[in-house]
């Protein structure tokens, strides 16, 4: 059995705009849409690789010195979202200056359509929402810029919820979930049709927004507990509500959240990562698998390199027996699926 000639892919998360960002080296947006040697993906890697889009993410680093366990941003802070107006204009200037090769789409038939035109389809996220005040008087103003994903938090405290510290090995059942403010912005995110990414929650969060939403279950960039027990894992009652909501996991390339032994070791094989998609799928079905790379946001697998080893996924899913509809739902198909539920057609 071979793989498609040339499968078509999907992401549900990249930290691209924050590595241009912070590079220190003039014309990010030149430098990525002519190609450059660091990192994990510029356009003509991308097209290449045959990815078709994902979802671009906003990310505020931690201020030096915080205990990202002790202490939260404050609601609004002006240096977080003067830098979420810097990433989201530079993910604008990328698709202003492409010549229609990126694409900023806002539904899933904008995504349709850039597929078609082989133009990147580039979805605007944000992980963590700290320049979001609890009025979510820039909720909405970013909304209507493009925004269609959020996770309330990264792995920290904001004003929203706790989120879910990095720990290994451990249970994601640390701290408690959302505020007051987090059941607000959660209920104007399904008002908005804005998805909910659950990757950083910690478990009470997790239920919280489960109770709460009435949209899809979605973790972006995330991996099975029970073969990796990191407290950024989902737990199998976890992967079970995702299911039961018609949701889906997108699974994280991070060797931290691959490996049984907690190591971030970048030899780490693809058969490793392989061995996740297939746990969700026998868990969850195979509607409800996609991949959540992390690309610029962690370490790989040193095999994959960069975007141009998504093949290796592939040809790995098609060498254990995965049929070509399912290799395309997992590689594309299951995120255009549930963002048209979560979004409308």
């Amino acid at each position: 059995m071979s793989s498609p000639a040339k499968p078509l892919f999907f992401d549900g998360h990249n930290d691209t705009l924050l590595r241009l960002l912070h590079s220190g080296k003039p014309d990010p947006v030149g430098r990525f849409l002519q190609g450059e040697d660091e990192g994990h993906i510029d356009l003509p890697r991308a097209l290449s690789a045959g990815l078709g889009g994902g979802f671009c993410a906003i990310f505020i680093p931690s201020p030096a010195g915080l205990d990202a366990e002790k202490n939260f941003l404050p609601p609004a802070q002006p240096e977080a979202l003067s830098k979420t107006l810097a990433m989201a204009r530079l993910l604008f200037e990328i698709e202003r200056q492409s010549a229609g090769r990126v694409s900023v789409c806002r539904s899933a038939a904008d995504i349709r359509a850039a597929f078609e035109r082989q133009s990147f389809a580039a979805v605007l996220h944000i992980e963590g929402v700290e320049a979001i005040g609890a009025d979510l008087d820039a909720l909405y103003v970013l909304h209507q810029a493009g925004l269609r994903s959020l996770g309330p938090v990264w792995s920290r405290p904001n004003i929203f919820a706790h989120g879910v510290p990095f720990r290994f090995p451990s249970s994601p059942d640390i701290g408690p979930g959302l505020t007051e403010a987090g059941k607000d912005l959660v209920r104007a995110c399904n008002e908005l049709k804005i998805v909910i990414d659950l990757s950083h929650m910690n478990e009470q969060g997790f239920w919280d927004i489960a109770k709460l939403s009435a949209a899809p279950l979605i973790a972006t960039h995330s991996n099975a507990h029970g073969l990796c027990p990191h407290s950024r894992n989902l737990t199998d009652r976890q992967l079970d509500a995702i299911r039961d909501s018609g949701g889906v996991v997108g699974v994280n390339f991070g060797v931290l959240f691959l490996r049984d032994d907690g190591v971030k070791n970048p030899e780490t094989p693809v058969d490793i990562l392989l061995n996740h998609v297939d746990y969700l799928v026998s868990r969850m079905g195979i509607d409800h698998v996609a991949l959540g790379s992390d690309f610029d946001g962690t370490t790989i697998p040193a095999a994959m390199r960069d975007v141009m080893g998504l093949r290796l996924i592939a040809d790995g899913l098609v060498s254990r027996g995965f049929d070509a509809e399912s290799v395309e739902k997992i590689c594309h198909g299951n995120w255009l699926s549930v963002l048209e539920r979560s979004w409308g057609a």
